[in-house]
């Protein structure tokens, strides 16, 4: 029976990807695919991210627009982060969290098995299987359990997760245990997925490229060589496909802006009031809920946000039609029944930090010097993607465009299984044995808007594979 192995660096550029840094990861790179055009979902933080994983679905499509969000059928005037417990509160009244079906839903159907052990975000892992209660499967963090009830077999069986430190080593060993000794041989899920915190944990802390980061990624790429070296030793791995994969790049923080008090500043009341704004920061972007998703109150704060000087792209919902020099969020995958009314990249640019690493942005929070995403800069868009196992190419590099969209539809016809519902992303079979190149295609998209200052100008590039759209980056200028 084929089985699929996720293994998720969080945070993981392709620069940092080095036989010297990463010898067990460069060398599943050299010997299956690597996805040298891979990109995020916008915006470019973790929960969002895995759950376009989970689901092959935009942000608009699965419901998730950002890691701190409005969702107005929980509260329509109040922003919240999106971690555990709050997101099982928004189920209770609610009755879902996401709203698309998961690969763990996916596969029940077919009687088999997705589980997660994750040392990230407790939110992060609540995305991976959240009807865990009737969908099966399972989802293992420090925190938590779905179903809830694991929690303590877990602990009795494993001891207590280990403190959270930087680097985040004796979790990543705690999960791989966990992985090597109970997921992997006892339960045998059609599809397990180990979600390693580093080097996000540490970028953010110390800064993408410092010697802690450096040490993290080692450390992380030591647990996933054990992960391989099991998967060889169990008579396993002639079997199992073997994905790598991030939700994101990184950037260095340029300048922090405290946009909810500038907001304010500005004349905009909260979210409760007519003519009200609330602000939802997301490390490099900025979502914006106007009151009552009022078009006229949208249309002044996108001119106020338009010429501020970190003002990068800049989109909008469907639900305030076009408002002048923005561009429609379709063109992210933002569309859907929780999406803000605006959305706004922080502005960016190539230079490298002090550690050689290229990239820098504004950033709604953190500090100056050290790690942030978020934003719709290249180097947040663009993240990894290797694989491989017995359905994969040996040895190739891809330059079609690919993304964490494309992981569930991947990982469902690897499994031969058909989702019952459309998805966003697509099944990526260039990098199937035997299957042709695909086509694809770039497309630059203009806006632009006077304000006060000048003219505010911006573009977001995309690329295209049959009908998935990929973001390559957005950036704006006030000229």
């Amino acid at each position: 029976m084929s089985r699929v192995l996720i293994a998720v660096f969080d945070g993981l550029q392709p620069a940092q990807v080095t036989p010297e840094l990463m010898p067990n990861l460069s060398a599943l790179a050299a010997g299956g695919v690597t996805f040298a055009n891979h990109h995020a979902v916008y915006p470019t933080v973790t929960r969002i991210n895995a759950a376009s994983m989970v689901t092959g679905r935009y942000p608009g499509g699965h419901g998730i627009p950002g890691n701190t969000m409005v969702a107005r059928e929980f509260d329509p005037h109040k922003s919240f982060s999106a971690l555990e417990p709050v997101l099982a509160q928004v189920a209770q009244r609610t009755g879902r969290v996401l709203l698309a079906p998961t690969l763990a839903d996916i596969l029940h159907r077919s009687d088999r098995e997705y589980i997660a052990v994750g040392t990230g975000t407790s939110g992060n892992a609540y995305m991976h299987n959240p009807n865990a209660e009737r969908s099966g499967g399972a989802t293992i963090h420090p925190d938590f359990c779905l179903p809830y009830s694991l929690y303590d077999e877990i602990i009795a069986r494993f001891g207590p997760w280990p403190d959270d430190t930087t680097p985040n080593t004796a979790r990543l060993a705690y999960a791989g245990g966990v992985m090597t000794e109970y997921v992997l041989p006892e339960r045998q899920p059609a599809v397990s997925l180990i979600w390693f915190s580093e080097p996000d944990h540490t970028q953010h802390a110390h800064g993408v490229g410092s010697e802690v980061a450096r040490t993290a990624i080692f450390e992380a790429d030591r647990e996933f060589g054990r992960l391989l070296e099991w998967l060889e030793s169990s008579g396993l791995a002639a079997d199992t496909d073997v994905m790598a994969i991030s939700d994101h790049g990184y950037s260095t923080i340029t300048e922090v802006v405290d946009v909810q008090s500038r907001v304010r500043e500005a004349g905009f009341p909260g979210g409760d009031q007519r003519g009200g704004v609330i602000v939802a920061a997301n490390g490099g972007s900025v979502l914006f809920y106007t009151h009552e998703s009022d078009r006229s109150t949208t249309d002044r704060v996108a001119a106020w946000l338009m010429a501020q000087p970190w003002c990068g792209a800049v989109t909008c919902s469907q639900a305030v039609a076009e408002i002048e020099g923005a561009l429609p969020a379709a063109l992210v995958g933002g569309n859907g029944p929780r999406a803000p009314e605006l959305w706004m990249s922080f502005n960016w640019h190539s230079e490298p930090n002090i550690h050689g690493l290229a990239g820098h942005a504004y950033a709604a929070g953190g500090v100056a010097g050290y790690g942030l995403h978020g934003s719709m800069s290249r180097h947040e868009m663009r993240n990894i993607l290797y694989a491989r196992g017995p359905s994969f190419k040996q040895g190739v590099s891809l330059d079609s465009p690919s993304g964490n969209v494309d992981l569930a539809p991947t990982v469902l016809h690897l499994l031969g299984i058909t989702a019952d519902e459309p998805m966003d992303g697509r099944v990526l079979t260039e990098a199937l044995a035997g299957r042709d190149p695909v086509e694809w295609s770039t497309e630059v998209h203009r806006a632009q808007r006077p304000v006060q200052g000048g003219v505010y100008s911006q573009q977001i590039t995309v690329s295209l594979a049959g009908n998935t759209l990929y973001v390559d980056e957005g950036q704006a200028s006030l000229g």
